[in-house]
Order: C-alpha cells, then sequence, then structure tokens
C-alpha cells in the first residue's frame, strides 16, 4: 500500500511540474495588435500576417505536439489602443512605435502585477526620420518656429506626438501651440481640405500626403536628434507561459526583414495590395537607400533613446515611472537568432546612418512601364525626366537625396539648388536649401524648373 501510495504521488508531482497548459489546453491563442499604416511595424505586422510566417515558425513537437494554435491580428490606427488591449488581456503581443512602446510599459509597470516585456526592434531610422510635421501645401509656413498661434493635430500617445512634444520644447513654443487629438486619416484629410494649419505623424503619413500632393513638410523627425525605432511588446506572463511561441514570433519578423531587404520591388507591390499604401510612398522606406534599416536587435543607444524619450514625456507630466531594466530583455531575441544560426552581436553592434550610406546614391526614376531606373549623375536625371515627358511617358515617381541627411526624397516635393556653374543638390527643408544657396551664390529651384533647363530648344 506504500509503494502504491508513493507512486501515485510521484505521478501528482511530475503532472504539477508540467506547464500547466500541457495536461489540459489543447489550444493556445496568440492575439497580435498591429498598424497596417504604420510602415515601421510591417516586419512584426502585416508581412508576419500575409505570408503566415508565425505558422511557419510555431513549434509543434515537444509539449507543443497536440497544441492547437489560434492566431488572431487586430489592426489598430495607432500604438494606445494596442496597450489598452494589452491591458484587457486581449491581446498577448502588441507593435508599436517608440513613445507608445514606453507608455505601454510604464502603464503596466502602474499596475499591481501586470507587466510586459521589450523583447525585440522592428525598424530604425538612426536620424530619426518618420516623423514629420505638415502643413498644407499652399501654406505659407516653412519652420516650426512659424506654427506660434496656431493649431497642430496629431494622434495623442503615438511616436509622432512624442516628437511633437520633444520639438516644441526644444523649440521653446510649447505654450504657443494649440494641439488637437486626431487619428492620421482624420489630420491628413484636414490637411487637404486646408482645415487644420499642421499635421504631425509618424509614418508613411506624410509621404502619402506629399505623394498625393495634399501635404508639405516643414518638420522631419530628424531634426530632433533622437533616433526614431519601433518594436514588439508580449504581456509577460504569456511569454513566460510560452516563451517558443514567442521565440516562434521574432524568428517571424526576421524572416520578413530579410524578404524586404532580398525583395524591395516584389515587397512594396505587395503591400500595396495588403494595406492601401501606395507603393511609390513604401519605396521611399523600404528601397535601398530608404528610411528604414529593418534590425530587430536592442542596441544600447536604443535604450538610451527609449529612456530620454521618457524625460520628454515626464515633462509633459503624462506618465508613470519606467524600470527598463526589468522591462527589456533581450533572451527572446537572441534564441530567435540562435535557432536560425545568425549572429545577433554582429547585427547589434551595427549601426546605418543614412547621411553615410545613402552618399553618393543615384537619384531614380520609376517609370510606369521599366520600372525603377537610376543615374548617376543630376544632370543625367533631369536631361532622362525631361526626355520622359517629351513623349508624355507616365512617371510613377521620382526620388532624389537630401544633401544634409541622406534622407530619400520624392523629386517633386525637394528643394534643388543650382549653383553658378551648374550643379545641383537637392534638400528637404527651405531654410537648409537657402543656407546652402547663399553660401555657393545659387538659386533655388523646383523639380519643374530643375528639368526646364534639359528641355532641348525648338
Amino acid at each position: 500500500m506504500k509503494q502504491r501510495t508513493l507512486a501515485f504521488g510521484l505521478g501528482l508531482a511530475l503532472v504539477a511540474a508540467l506547464p500547466s497548459w500541457s495536461a489540459t489546453a489543447k489550444t493556445i491563442k496568440v492575439a497580435i495588435g498591429h498598424q497596417s499604416m504604420c510602415t515601421d511595424t510591417y516586419t512584426a505586422g502585416i508581412v508576419v500576417k500575409e505570408k503566415k510566417l508565425l505558422e511557419k515558425h510555431l513549434p509543434k513537437d515537444g509539449a507543443y505536439a497536440d497544441v492547437e494554435y489560434d492566431i488572431s491580428w487586430a489592426d489598430y490606427s495607432s500604438g494606445g489602443p494596442i496597450t489598452n488591449q494589452m491591458l484587457a488581456n486581449k491581446l498577448n503581443i502588441g507593435v508599436m512605435g517608440d513613445y507608445p512602446l514606453i507608455v505601454n510599459g510604464a502603464k503596466f509597470q502602474a499596475t499591481d502585477s501586470l507587466r510586459t516585456l521589450y523583447v525585440a526592434g522592428t525598424g530604425y531610422n538612426l536620424k530619426g526620420s518618420g516623423n514629420a510635421v505638415v502643413v498644407p501645401v499652399d501654406s505659407d509656413i516653412y519652420s516650426l518656429d512659424q506654427l506660434k498661434g496656431k493649431s497642430v493635430s496629431t494622434p495623442v500617445g503615438s511616436a509622432a506626438w512624442g516628437m511633437l512634444l520633444k520639438a516644441m520644447q526644444d523649440e521653446g513654443i510649447t505654450e504657443e501651440v494649440t494641439l488637437k487629438n486626431q487619428s492620421p486619416a482624420v489630420g491628413a484629410a484636414n490637411i487637404a481640405a486646408g482645415k487644420i494649419d499642421a499635421h504631425s505623424d509618424f509614418c508613411p503619413w506624410s509621404e502619402i500626403m506629399e505623394f498625393r500632393g495634399t501635404g508639405r513638410k516643414i518638420y522631419d523627425g530628424s531634426e530632433a536628434g533622437v533616433p526614431y525605432l519601433h518594436g514588439v511588446v508580449v504581456r509577460e506572463d504569456f511569454a513566460k507561459e510560452y516563451p517558443e511561441v514567442i521565440t516562434a514570433f521574432l524568428k517571424a519578423v526576421v524572416e520578413a526583414g530579410k524578404w524586404i531587404n532580398e525583395n524591395p520591388s516584389e515587397a512594396v507591390d505587395l503591400m500595396e495590395k495588403w494595406t492601401g499604401v501606395e507603393k511609390e510612398v513604401l519605396y521611399i522606406y523600404f528601397s535601398n537607400g530608404g528610411h528604414l534599416t529593418l534590425d530587430p536587435s536592442i542596441k544600447d543607444d536604443w535604450v538610451e533613446a527609449l529612456k530620454f524619450d521618457h524625460t520628454v514625456l515626464v515633462k509633459e507630466k503624462a506618465i508613470p515611472p519606467l524600470d527598463f531594466d526589468t522591462w527589456i530583455t533581450e533572451d527572446y531575441i537572441k534564441a530567435a537568432y540562435k535557432d536560425l544560426g545568425l549572429d545577433y552581436e554582429a547585427d547589434k553592434s551595427s549601426m546605418v546612418d543614412p547621411a553615410k550610406a545613402n552618399a553618393g546614391l543615384p537619384a531614380e526614376i520609376w517609370h510606369s512601364r521599366d520600372g525603377i531606373l537610376t543615374y548617376e549623375t543630376m544632370p543625367e536625371f533631369l536631361k532622362a525626366v525631361a526626355e520622359f515627358q517629351g513623349t508624355g511617358a507616365k512617371l510613377n515617381a521620382t526620388y532624389v537625396y537630401d544633401k544634409e541627411t541622406g534622407l530619400k526624397l520624392f523629386g517633386k516635393t525637394a528643394y534643388f539648388v543650382v549653383s553658378g556653374d551648374g550643379e545641383y543638390e537637392t534638400f528637404l527643408r527651405k531654410p537648409d536649401a537657402e543656407a546652402f544657396a547663399s553660401e555657393v551664390k545659387g538659386e533655388i529651384i523646383d523639380l519643374p524648373a530643375a528639368v526646364a533647363s534639359f528641355i532641348p530648344s525648338e
């Protein structure tokens, strides 16, 4: 009798030692909050969803041998609602920008027991580009200081909201600007209709407005001097119960970035179909020389940037404290890299600076029939545009680079400076173009005027 009792007791102890779900639950629910209208989240959102990369990497052996997965995706216009749904335990995983990430971690830590973990990045721009302040295309406002006494809308709680707070603090105009909370789509519509003085938004909304001819940038996130990054947060209770599921998700993120980098033209074409964002806009972000570096590693500089962003929010009394040491973990992304046979430390130590990486990259024309065409010099580029226009060919878009930051621009929105000796440079901001024009005794012109010089005379 004692032997039987002992054996029975050992059996109970063994069952108790197993994960709580393995003996009873057959279905694991994986609920992900993403943003199909935020390019920096695509490698952990729409690409993983549409290419079914999570399904490819989910564990199916060992303790997971008899498990079925119930995967659901919820699409949001900004990061704030994702945090609310995670707090309500309706989402396990969230993908969002830098300031929303901080709010997410702080809100969870403000509770008695709930916590999230910041487990990976998705993409970044070292200069901070991605967020921007846009005015109606016919506005007479060209710089941030001209917003004194004006109304600016932004999705409150978003990365663009955080950037705007930082920019206004730097400019000393926080008390002189009226802020309005508007979603990206509403803000963009109000810019098009001229119903708001300016709108601050995250990627790719400013480029959408530029491409559609409704808005013009007056402030780019690169001017804030803080890297722009997005990442993945997970509920800690879910991650501890199913660590292999989180690792599988991050393997999908890595694969999504690799696919985009290797197939940018195919990727932007498919992403246009999945999101409705024009492929010409997406090309600004995902092409060679584009705004985004698709790197899921958690760099030391990112931690410092997030800590700085937290101080910006503290100044506005809008956020609780955040213990970064307990919130950030590299365990899951390191495990994903190891499983994929990749060198995590190599990616973590690398940094792409657009000013250096994009130096000397060719200007581009997206021809509706022939695709992307490249031109090593500005005169060659302008001559080609003139010739195409002369034949009536349809050009989807043109692309040049900002001399100051190396950022890729639409040719039609860039400020061209032509010097006395016929050399051309292109700029994102009018004040930068004016300063350079004064330095080289040149003239500021737009793309049509630059092209006009290369139209053959009759």
